[in-house]
């Protein structure tokens, strides 16, 4: 895959916040860093009543609010402000996009571009299945001299059927290597690494199955509630919002066979094996493998219902924890809990990999717990990094084991994976490189397991939805979800190498 030298980015959104706090900074970090095409623009488009120099002013507020102080170049940020340019348009009526054709006919002239569009839709999910018909209609799709990519975030679909429809609209539009679904935690560094701890360390691969893994355990949680997003929140909740692209990408990663190539195909048909071997949950599967919360008033926080623009009496889940198995040779029998929620004690995203214990104990352990069980802690977020618990023996006579954590930090390689995943991604767009993308057929096997969830809380109104204090971790409940089978959460502390000794939130 190679950069073109000429490429006009469309942002359908462009006034929005995403906009400003993701995909504005990440595309001033790449022309910083001069990994943007030589000839490159950014055309916005949005109902917001900018012209040109309205736009970029706010481009530019939100730059030094949203970058790192030690990136912030005047000069760098003068020059890629020239850069933008602005069609105060309403995307969603189709005589905007005559208007969109103008505007980038005289673009192209400028920085002579040969038709190279890049489209990012950073709009509502209201608008995902109307972008690509009108860009169709106005033959803003089709490539020619240059290419045509479009670039749609998540939630893509807010269940199967809804799913289905928008990849049946996206394929009548575009084909299929044209689309790029964004989901941004594969652009994150720690995310990339996984692969790379897996497949470039013979020591831990051939351990990495049922035989030697007791359980696995995915978090990502946040200390925050949903802030002013209650609108939005409301209606598609924690399992649409998290837990059907985040979390099922970092299960993908962590469950998948090694791809015959690391390319496009080869690791994208291993996502889609992993979704499909994931085993169905129908009825009193879901009530007996499914906890979903939602946080109440505490110690000073409010609780959701008392958030904006949230009913009063909203069943919307703001945490979910549920127990997954994968039919397959590999993984069989081996539980995988994962869990996200709102308004939890610290922010952090963690794998944690339980092994199994020694088949017998030669030697006297700490607290009593023999022989001491291995684990592997995967830090996604904040304090990157990885700790392996082992057993030692402790110091002084006889043969007494305690665990011991040997870490690894991304600070010691002399900076943190600050690689913004934001520009990583927008970086294999332009250079026409799908790999971390999510593919039509992952989307629909993801939600071919999903959806029943989802149909079963809506049939089934009685259906437990528990509440928990805002600043816990969550229900009771999803404690003993793990506890029935002899498991249970690693509740992980700010930093990757607090112990229980002391543990910083």
């Amino acid at each position: 895959m190679n950069k073109p030298d000429a490429l006009t980015l469309v942002i359908f959104g462009a006034s929005g916040d995403l906009t400003r706090r993701k995909l504005m900074p990440a595309l001033y970090l790449l022309y910083k860093a001069g990994r943007l095409p030589r000839r490159f623009a950014v055309l916005g488009m949005a109902r917001t009543s900018y012209d040109d120099d309205r736009f970029r002013t706010s481009i530019r507020e939100g730059l030094l609010s949203f970058v790192r102080p030690d990136e912030v170049d005047e000069k760098a940020i003068h020059a890629f402000l020239s850069c933008l340019h602005y069609l105060s348009a309403d995307p969603s009526k189709p005589e905007a996009y005559a208007e969109l054709r103008i505007r980038l006919e005289e673009i192209d002239r400028t920085i002579d571009n040969p038709h190279n569009y890049l489209y990012y839709l950073a709009t509502p999910p209201l608008l995902y299945g109307v972008i690509p018909r009108h860009l169709k209609a106005e033959g803003l799709n089709r490539d020619g001299d240059g290419f045509r990519r479009i670039v749609v975030e998540k939630p893509f679909g807010y269940d199967l059927s809804s799913a289905l429809e928008l990849n049946r609209i996206y394929l009548d539009a575009f084909r299929e290597e044209q689309i790029y679904r964004i989901d941004h935690f594969l652009g994150k560094e720690t995310v990339q690494n996984i692969l790379a701890l897996r497949f470039a360390n013979s020591v831990f691969e051939p351990l990495w199955n049922r035989n030697y893994i007791d359980y696995v355990e995915i978090t990502a949680v946040e200390n925050m509630g949903i802030g002013t997003r209650g609108g939005f929140y409301d209606g598609v909740g924690t399992l649409r919002d998290m837990v059907q692209n985040h979390l099922a990408q970092l299960l993908a990663v962590t469950a998948m066979e090694p791809p015959a190539a690391f390319d496009a195909s080869g690791f994208r048909n291993e996502v889609v094996k992993v979704y499909q071997s994931l085993t169905p949950l129908t009825g009193e599967d879901i009530r007996h493998s499914v906890v979903r919360g939602q946080y109440m008033a505490s110690e000073g926080r409010k609780g959701y219902r008392e958030e904006e623009q949230v009913p009063t009496l909203s069943r919307t889940e703001t945490y979910l924890a549920m127990r997954l198995e994968l039919n397959n040779w590999r993984w069989g029998g081996v539980p995988f809990y994962i869990r996200t929620g709102k308004q939890m004690p610290t922010k952090v995203s963690e794998i944690v990999i339980h092994f199994k214990p020694a088949p017998y104990s030669l030697f006297r352990c700490e607290g009593g717990t023999c022989p001491v069980p291995n684990r592997l802690v995967i830090r996604i977020q904040p304090n990157e990094g990885i700790v392996l618990r082992i057993g030692m023996k402790k110091p002084g006579e006889g043969f007494e084991v305690l665990p011991m954590d040997m870490d690894f930090s991304y600070a010691e390689l002399g900076r943190l994976p600050t690689e913004d995943a934001y520009a990583r991604l927008i970086e294999d767009c332009i250079a026409g490189d799908p790999t971390l993308f999510i593919r039509s057929d992952a989307v629909e096997s993801g939600w071919r397991f999903f959806d029943p969830i989802l149909k079963y809380w809506q049939d089934v109104p009685e259906c437990p939805l528990y509440g928990y204090p805002a600043g816990s971790w969550g229900p009771l409940e999803a404690d003993s979800l793990m506890a029935r089978h002899g498991a249970s959460w690693t509740n992980p502390c700010k930093n990757l190498t607090n112990t229980h000794l002391y543990c910083e939130l």
